[in-house]
């Protein structure tokens, strides 16, 4: 089983370097971050825990520019977004930001996406919230044609150089709730499904096969995220068939991020 952690990088958390660091001596296979490009004071939409939206949300750095900091004080330790705003952003300069890391970290980067949830922020870069489904797939794919293709084109733009390429086309795995949407996307264009604590995983895993197989594509990886892991729950994932578990981490001090990485290095 291989384990990673993902953490709010902030101005406020633990230095990410520091943090990279610390996860690679300690045995650990990757490091992801999150992605909120800014956050509308309204609050007309609510955090989808129901409670008062958590501090890190308003601070949190750019996720390729921490991750840069996090692979240039590695060697192996894998780094991803966990989960990356594709409708937010231009997909030109996202896949040359993303090929630039990867190819610099020597293909180690995975890159996690999402659809987002906060209306008032996706709508602010000029997307309709009931299309950023829709968005996200478009710019994936455009993307993965840009890191995949001497002569990349794509709707959106003209057939194009982009230069460096990825050490390996990055694999894509898309995060959220289980369900038909969900699934036909995964089918499509990602290598696998992050479900955000972990549950009801064994019963979704027929669906998610099914929209597979009806896809022509082999079986995406499952990777349980931002899970509390125990003993119990990594030898419960594993009998299911999975490889790999993000547990999360507090986005916190030094002080109080590594005890919890220590007992989370216990299990490894």
């Amino acid at each position: 089983m291989r384990l990673g952690v993902t953490m709010f990088a902030t101005d406020l958390a633990m230095p990410v370097h520091e943090l990279a660091r610390a996860l690679e001596e300690r045995g650990f296979d990757s490091l992801y971050v999150p992605e909120h490009t800014h956050i509308p004071v309204s609050r007309r939409t609510p955090h989808p825990s129901g409670a008062e939206l958590p501090e890190e949300y308003k601070r949190t750095l750019d996720p390729l520019v921490a991750l840069s900091y996090a692979a240039a004080a590695t060697r192996t330790l894998r780094v991803g977004t966990g989960i990356l705003l594709a409708a937010q952003r231009d997909p030109i300069v996202t896949a040359k930001a993303i090929a630039s890391l990867d190819h610099l970290s020597g293909g180690r980067v995975v890159v996690g996406v999402g659809f987002g949830w906060n209306v008032e922020e996706i709508e602010n870069h000029g997307v309709p919230y009931r299309e950023r489904r829709e968005v996200a797939r478009r710019n994936v794919l455009a993307m993965q044609a840009l890191w995949r293709d001497e002569v990349a084109s794509f709707d959106g733009f003209e057939p194009s150089w982009s230069w460096p390429k990825p050490v390996q086309v990055p694999p894509v795995h898309l995060g959220g709730a289980a369900g038909p949407k969900l699934f036909a996307h995964v089918a499509e264009y990602a290598d696998g499904w992050m479900p955000i604590g972990g549950r009801g995983i064994k019963a979704a895993l027929p669906a998610l096969r099914e929209a597979c197989e009806k896809a022509g594509r082999p079986a995406a990886e499952v990777i349980p995220f931002a899970t509390l892991p125990t003993r119990e729950k990594l030898d419960h994932y594993a009998s299911l068939g999975i490889t790999q578990v993000v547990a999360n981490l507090p986005s916190a001090p030094a002080d109080v991020v590594l005890p919890l990485l220590d007992e989370y290095a216990a299990l490894l």
